[in-house]
C-alpha cells in the first residue's frame, strides 16, 4: 500500500466532480446523478479492495488461519 492509491482517489474525486458541475449547468442533472453514483461505486471499489488487503495482512502477520 503506498501513497500514490490516495492521489488517484483524489484524481478521480475531483474528475467526478468537474464533470458533475459541468453536466449541471448544461441543465443534465440526471446524468450528474449517475456520474456522482459512478464515481462512488469506483472510489468504494479501490476502498474495499484495500481493506480486503489489509486484513490479509494482519492475518499473515499473527498467523492466523480462517
Amino acid at each position: 500500500m503506498d501513497i500514490s492509491i490516495i492521489f488517484k482517489l483524489a484524481a478521480v474525486g475531483i474528475l467526478i466532480t468537474v464533470v458533475c458541475q459541468l453536466l449541471k449547468k448544461s441543465d443534465r442533472d440526471d446524468i450528474a446523478t449517475v456520474v456522482a453514483i459512478v464515481g462512488l461505486v469506483i472510489a468504494l471499489t479501490v476502498a474495499v479492495t484495500m481493506i480486503g488487503d489489509l486484513f490479509t495482512t494482519i492475518r499473515e502477520i499473527f498467523n492466523l488461519t480462517a
